[in-house]
């Protein structure tokens, strides 16, 4: 399948919106348009937007553990938002709520980063 990534600057906020699957075959897609991001934009913290999201495994699950060490490094925070429940499961039993925050939509998510909408 396909995965489809769309990425917005909001102040300090990097928003990436995932629409479709994340998975071996397309976890290099957005680990190369996340980190082209990151090094071009002025920006320290990451809001994942997975509304749209139908599929993850853990290629997914390193390509964000990725991004949050590199996030982390520069003084940053992940927070993901608007999670579909089987991939919320994922994120559970993986332990990554342990270490990214859990908003329940965006608007919510960006006003924990300090951005108003």
């Amino acid at each position: 399948m396909s995965l489809k990534v769309d990425l917005e600057q909001r102040g300090h906020v990097l928003c990436v919106r995932l629409d479709g699957e994340l998975d071996h075959h397309t976890s290099k897609q957005l680990k190369e348009q996340v980190d082209e991001s990151l090094e071009k934009l002025d920006v320290e913290d990451v809001l994942l937007n997975l509304s749209n999201l139908t599929f993850m495994d853990s290629s997914g699950l390193g390509v964000i553990l990725g991004r949050y060490k590199f996030v982390q490094n520069i003084g940053g925070q992940i927070v993901v938002c608007s999670i579909p429940q089987q991939i919320k499961r994922l994120f559970e039993m993986s332990g990554m709520f342990k270490i990214i925050r859990l908003e329940d939509d965006e608007l919510d998510a960006l006003s924990t980063l300090g951005v108003a909408s």
